[in-house]
């Protein structure tokens, strides 16, 4: 079984979100996805609109994720892919290069974001009111 790992806040959940594990998803047989804790991201000068307990609820609703997991801290990555025997470590072009250091434990990949589409847009959106919308294709 070839397993994948992602991490993330995944606040205010949207489609780049949705299409960035679909296509973790089809690298391997099973995915995982840690969800940043609150505790984790308030750590990190952050908050998330949404509580951490109803964000991973959303995540272990989707069909592409097998697993959720909390993100307590930076350092637990090599531990969870370690711990979980992960094949393959993905996340957003936005982190390019940042996580190379794992490329020793697993393969690790960068995906292209979802054009037009964050959680940062959304949240200038309800300031400034304008639809965002994108694209349904991938």
């Amino acid at each position: 079984m070839r397993k994948v790992i992602t991490y993330g806040t995944f606040d205010l959940f949207h489609m780049g979100h949705l299409r960035l594990l679909e296509r973790l998803r089809e690298m391997g047989d099973h995915l995982t996805v840690a969800v940043s804790s609150d505790a984790f991201n308030a750590g990190k000068g952050k908050s998330a609109t949404v509580c951490y307990e109803e964000r991973a609820h959303i995540l272990r609703a989707l069909r592409c994720v097998d697993d959720v997991i909390a993100e307590d801290a930076w350092e637990q990555k090599a531990d969870d892919i370690r711990r979980l025997g992960i094949h393959v470590f993905g996340m957003g072009s936005d982190w390019d290069g940042k996580f190379d250091d794992l490329k020793a434990l697993c393969e690790v990949v960068y995906l292209p974001r979802t054009e037009g589409i964050s959680t940062s847009l959304i949240k200038e959106s309800i300031v400034s009111p304008t639809p965002v919308r994108v694209a349904a294709s991938r």
